[in-house]
């Protein structure tokens, strides 16, 4: 029954990687939660709205989408729009890690604007803000690239 389960989640993963992909909602687990992404080029910057809750069932989908879309923009630094966030486990910490750190390979720099006080706790107590500068808004942000 275990595998079963495993390939129904592979395949539901599928076709949320190729939704997301392609600018839709990437939907979890029967449909009761979503993570929305909404990307955005301004001055040689990725924005990333991001809406809905990052945790271990949409993290590869959330690393997929940004990294696809780091790549087709072809610019080096990242802002992650948290302002719609309500909830992020250490699966979505280790995104935003990752993230980082292709980021600043790159050359380029990281920022997060708009953290609900849930989520600043999280990355505060992660050290994520020790890394990656916060601001509280894109326009502030935008500004230090």
């Amino acid at each position: 029954m275990f595998g079963i389960k495993a390939l129904k989640l592979k395949e539901i993963t599928a076709t949320a990687a190729k939704l997301a992909l392609l600018g839709g909602s990437i939907a979890t687990m029967g449909g009761t939660r979503t993570l929305k992404l909404n990307t955005e080029i301004k001055q040689h910057t990725l924005i990333v709205r991001i809406e809905g809750e990052v945790d271990l069932h949409v993290a590869d989908l959330f690393r997929e989408r940004v990294d696809a879309a780091l790549e087709q923009a072809g610019v080096h630094n990242l802002l992650l729009n948290l302002a719609r966030v309500s909830f992020i486990d250490s699966s979505g910490l280790g995104v935003i890690l990752g993230r980082y750190k292709r980021v600043s390979q790159l050359g380029g720099k990281m920022f997060a604007v708009e953290l609900q006080p849930q989520v600043e706790k999280i990355f505060e107590i992660s050290g994520l803000l020790r890394i990656i500068k916060l601001y509280s808004t894109e326009k502030q942000a935008l500004q230090s690239a």
